[in-house]
Parts: structure tokens; sequence; C-alpha cells
């Protein structure tokens, strides 16, 4: 059933949500998330029988689930709430997503800087008054006076 009316309300011709509802949902648009939904397509998302012999969570199911997490920092508990899809399978879903994601797109993706871009950085970083810095600014060596004393 969370099924039926997930589809019923994004993915079917005539959805109850629009493309501008998707989008601002998930923070994406429907075209980008199908295409991650296809590329993650390994054993673990497909959907299978479980023991009792029902159907398992759909694909579009899990991966709306682990979207929601990431881009709202949603509990797993709101995801039972939701989607009834509990803690544990919400946070094997989770890793299981990142493992692929990794796997899927790092060659594309996560890959080291070419000097081109790097220099490019370079010019980014200068002009906002830090030159020479590659990698993000964690303030550790500036004094803050109000710096709470755990931080110290």
């Amino acid at each position: 059933m969370t099924h039926a009316n997930l589809m019923n309300n994004y993915f079917n011709p005539n959805s109850v949500y629009i493309e501008e509802d998707f989008r601002r949902r998930f923070r994406m648009r429907r075209h980008v998330f199908e295409r991650l939904l296809h590329d993650v397509q390994h054993p673990y998302f497909r959907q299978n029988r479980d023991r009792a012999g029902r159907p398992s969570f759909s694909p579009h199911q899990k991966v709306i689930v682990v979207l929601r997490m990431i881009a709202y920092g949603s509990l797993v508990d709101l995801m039972d709430e939701t989607h009834g899809m509990s803690e544990s399978t919400c946070l094997d879903t989770l890793e299981q997503f990142c493992d692929t994601i990794v796997q899927v797109y790092k060659d594309e993706y996560l890959r080291e800087p070419n000097q081109e871009y790097l220099n490019q950085l370079l010019r980014k970083v200068e002009d906002h008054g830090f030159p020479g810095m590659i990698g993000s600014l964690d303030c550790m060596h500036w004094d803050w006076k109000n710096c709470p004393t755990g931080r110290q």
C-alpha cells in the first residue's frame, strides 16, 4: 500500500504532485531521481519477497527514504511512521545506498583534481582572502574569545 501511494503521488502519469512539488520535497528533479534509481539497481535495491512471502520494499521506497534522510536529516523513527520502514531497514538501506553511490559514481565524480581545476580553485579562494588554501576551512587556527570551554 505504501508503494502504491508513493507511485500515485509522484510517479504515475496523473500523479497527485507535480514536478515542482517533487523537486521541493526531494531536492532534485524527477529525471535525476529516475537516473539515480536506475543506477543503484543492484540486488539490495531490487524488490524481493520477505520470509513470509510478502513483497519487500520497492526500489522507489528505499531510495525515497534514503533521500529524505539525507536531504532533511530525517530521523529513522519518522521513516517508520511515514513509510513503514523499521530503523534497522532504514539504516541498512542508507549504508547500502552510500556504498552503491560511491561504487557507481566514483570514476566520474570522485577523482583528484587536474592542474587546471586546482588553479581555478586557488584563484577562487584567493579572491575570498585565503591564498593557497585547498580543502575546507575549519577555523582551528583562529582565536575565538567566546569559544565554549569544551572546544578550547
